[in-house]
């Protein structure tokens, strides 16, 4: 699919606020309701807009801490890397999980209420699973959320 200006305005505006009616968001872009519409229906349909998500503030509903972990799996024991999706996925405080090339083979993203229930985190849960190698923490200390290059 090949967006044009409007497309990217759209867009931009939409992940600016996606709660925007599209109304509001045809006034920014000077089109009409239903045009605006049709507009963001072809986009997800197309699978460009994938869906819209609720972003809480970690922090405000109790978790003052996000750590980015790095994980080398072991090498002896060959763990699979869909078990250690699996057995990660079942952890709530892991956000995300990225598979990635380089010194790791996976970046977490791991929320927990203050440092010290990062470290019960860590050792009872992430340090216990089979496979897992080294693993090298990063302490987010503060973030800057860019839209993209839309």
């Amino acid at each position: 699919m090949i967006l044009d200006d409007l497309d990217r305005k759209l867009l931009r505006a939409l992940v600016a606020n996606a709660e925007q009616s599209t109304t509001q968001l045809g006034q920014k872009l000077g089109l009409s309701q239903p045009a605006t519409w049709r507009r963001i229906k072809r986009l997800q349909d197309a699978g460009v807009i994938a869906g819209r998500r609720l972003t809480l503030d970690a922090e405000k509903v109790g978790f003052g801490v996000t750590v980015f972990l790095g994980v080398k799996l072991a090498t002896k024991g060959r763990v699979s890397l869909e078990d250690f999706e699996r057995a990660i996925g079942g952890i709530p405080e892991v956000q995300t999980v990225d598979h990635v090339l380089g010194l790791y083979d996976y970046r977490l993203r791991v929320v927990a209420r203050d440092l010290a229930d990062f470290e019960r985190v860590l050792r009872r849960r992430i340090m216990t699973m089979p496979g897992v190698g080294n693993v090298e923490a990063n302490v987010l200390l503060s973030e800057e959320r860019r839209p993209g290059p839309i």
